[in-house]
């Protein structure tokens, strides 16, 4: 087994080798996602209306497969850079069955309690909770394979190896594209057929990455010490993870109270905004992977260059977006909606959104580096403390004094510069630096 420390390189070729073909992975769910929505739309509004529900708890499980996907990213990347490839893809390993252990809870969990999840987020019994409940039970068993795939992206990340994710995750959503409308539409299963094109897809991009270990020649047997060591990690990524949702859904709450075209603008604002966080996410997935194979190198005035290297392309980026965001300020809402009170709020939120962009640039990028270098910790803290101690309060206060949709978005506004200042005092605090193959 080699020990050799496997050299470390900041190139900007080297960071988007990495970066686009995650940027890929990152937006294929979504685009599959967007097809069957076109596809089971046109069976009606009910059938429509279940996915929407359904989807909403895939969703949900998907975002706990990100979770693991980081944190294994991050320990697997530390083990690859200090020239243990075996280690770093047992770390893999030990996260797949983490996965796959998760997956098969919320396929019985959601079989079992389906029926009540579906009456539960409509409001009661009725055809949208019945059709909603039918295709959850049938995506549901999917999540085995999307957690697997999760998993698989996190440690293939952390050796990286950008070409197999790419060609697992893509594959089998570019065949659940094709396989959807023709269970729905010729083979006359309606919603079922998009609920099983969904859970085909996951299952098989989820084998594809279990025979990726496979072929590894590693022991796949589970070490329960390994796996707590995870779920430690894997927990403080959920907590902060939880923090971004309450702070969202407050703002959308706090939104509504200001009337249907404030709420209406919000959402298209919003989705948007989530949608520029997506693009340079995957700048933040090259900074994990680099940062960790750094650190496990022992290599920790490289660690620090490659964070001020992708904290200057991240906010480049964000220059870039801002400059295309401000130049469709009085088009791109009317993409969205027709109505002008809608248009007019968008016009409230789109200078801080513009403003948001280089800033949040710069903020996702470090992210990336904390993940990378296993100092999860310290962004849980900072989250909640940027959420709860500025995010929340400060939209309630705009509810308060009527500031309207301008007051919740100068709130998620103090929200990313609170958070920008919390990681630049830790960069160059160094702390995060530790170096060595565990940490």
């Amino acid at each position: 087994m080699s020990t050799t420390a496997t050299p470390v390189t900041a190139s900007p070729r080297r960071i988007a080798a990495l970066a686009l073909p995650a940027l890929v992975v990152l937006a294929a769910e979504p685009l599959y996602v967007l097809v069957d929505t076109a596809v089971v739309g046109h069976l009606g509004r009910v059938p429509l209306a279940a996915l929407a529900v359904g989807g909403t708890v895939m969703t949900l499980t998907a975002w706990v497969g990100t979770v693991v996907a980081y944190g294994t990213t991050g320990r697997s990347a530390r083990r690859f850079g200090a020239g243990d490839r075996a280690a770093a893809v047992a770390e893999g390993v030990q996260a797949s069955w983490l996965a796959l252990a998760t997956g098969v809870l919320v396929a019985v969990a959601i079989g079992i309690g389906g029926g009540a999840l579906a009456r539960t987020l409509v409001g009661g019994p009725g055809e949208v909770a019945d059709a909603a409940a039918g295709w959850l039970r049938i995506a549901a068993l999917g999540a085995p394979g999307l957690l697997l795939a999760a998993a698989g992206n996190g440690w293939l990340r952390g050796i990286q190896d950008t070409r197999r994710p790419l060609l697992f995750v893509l594959g089998p959503n570019l065949l659940s594209a094709l396989l959807c409308p023709l269970l729905v539409y010729p083979a006359g299963l309606g919603l079922v057929g998009s609920a099983v094109a969904n859970a085909t897809a996951q299952t098989l991009s989820g084998v594809l990455f279990a025979a990726a270990l496979v072929r590894e020649r590693v022991s796949l047997r589970p070490r329960p010490r390994v796996i707590g060591q995870q779920l430690v990690l894997s927990r403080d990524l959920l907590v902060r993870g939880v923090a971004f949702q309450a702070s969202f859904l407050s703002a959308t709450a706090v939104a509504a109270r200001f009337g249907a075209a404030a709420v209406g603008a919000h959402q298209i604002a919003v989705q948007l905004w989530f949608f520029t966080v997506l693009v340079l996410d995957a700048l933040a997935i090259a900074a994990q992977s680099l940062v960790g194979a750094a650190l496990g190198a022992g290599d920790a005035a490289g660690a620090r260059f490659l964070a001020r290297r992708v904290a200057l392309l991240g906010g480049l980026c964000g220059v870039a977006f801002a400059v295309l965001i401000a130049a469709g300020a009085g088009v791109v809402p009317s993409w969205f909606s027709s109505d002008p009170q809608v248009r007019e709020q968008a016009m409230t939120a789109w200078p801080w959104f513009v403003a948001l962009q280089p800033i949040g640039g710069v903020v996702f990028a470090l992210d990336g580096v904390l993940i990378g270098a296993g100092d999860v910790r310290y962004l849980r803290n900072l989250t909640i403390v940027c959420a709860f101690g500025g995010f929340v309060p400060a939209i309630w206060l705009a509810y308060g004094f009527d500031l309207g949709l301008g007051g919740i978005w100068a709130g998620l506004t103090l929200f990313v510069v609170l958070r920008l200042a919390g990681l630049l005092l830790r960069m160059r605090s160094g702390a995060w630096a530790v170096v060595g193959a565990v940490r």
